[in-house]
């Protein structure tokens, strides 16, 4: 608990492909068919364990892929049709991928030359989106709200991840030592006896701050009510992190 009140005083802390275009014409690239089409299969693997929600946008872009006209690519120094039927996730891989362009290929589908133009199906325009449409889903899933519960354990928990986001240091071992000491643990505590109460500004809350301090720390995001648990911890540990480093190396009076 505080002695002299000097602890509490504001301290002003700002918030704080692979495609290497080399030579043209007639050069060569030879296609290492066995490790190509283990390529292929690598780029289609997909995360374990992955539960995903298909969602309207991911069935309008597919639609709109499949109605969508043929593309072509271009071939250029060091390609294989296994990394281009992979990078366009054409189905059948690069065998369907020669198939569709013998004409321009060849006989040989080892062999394909800088500038040619393959026709990429509008089917795999379709699988190219409905997969970018699945990472996509996948990264931005709403995660669940995470629940605390109305107790101290709760309040410490959910003050460390507001500091989290906010770069602000501290364990939940420092903060429960120094809350323990300074109010039992009581939200509602106040000190009406000491230097800052003379004053007209009395230490409240969980970890006992003045409303200047409070004012001076509080972060964003949290309630403007100084007795607010949540909010009195998180502010208390930004002033202990701006003036001993983090609310870990505060062992008494602050």
């Amino acid at each position: 608990m505080p002695a002299k009140g000097k602890h509490r005083r504001p301290k002003q802390n700002p918030i704080t492909r692979k495609l290497a275009l080399a030579g043209t014409g007639g050069a060569a690239l030879t296609l290492p068919l066995i490790s190509a089409t283990t390529a292929g299969a690598a780029g289609t693997s997909a995360p374990a364990a992955t539960v995903t929600t298909v969602t309207a946008a991911t069935v309008v872009n597919a639609v709109t892929a499949v109605n969508a006209p043929p593309t072509t690519y271009s071939v250029v120094v060091g390609d294989t049709l296994s990394e281009i039927a992979a990078d366009h996730s054409v189905s059948g891989g690069w065998k369907q991928l020669y198939e569709a362009n013998r004409a321009v290929v060849g006989d040989n589908p080892s062999v394909i030359r800088p500038g040619i133009k393959l026709t990429i199906g509008a089917q795999a325009k379709a699988a190219t989106a409905a997969k970018t449409a699945a990472k996509t889903a996948v990264k931005t899933a709403a995660k669940p709200a995470s629940s605390y519960p109305n107790n101290l354990d709760g309040w410490i928990r959910e003050s460390l991840d507001v500091m989290a986001k906010h770069g602000i240091p501290g364990s939940y071992n420092g903060i429960h030592r120094n809350v323990m000491r300074e109010s039992s643990g009581n939200p509602k505590a106040i000190n009406l006896w000491d230097i800052n109460a003379q004053n007209g500004i009395p230490s409240k809350g969980l970890l006992q701050v003045i409303d200047p301090t409070f004012k001076a720390y509080h972060v964003p995001g949290t309630s403007l009510d100084s007795y607010d648990p949540v909010a009195n911890i998180t502010a208390a540990c930004n002033y202990a992190a701006a003036r001993y480093g983090s609310i870990d190396n505060v062992n008494g009076a602050y």
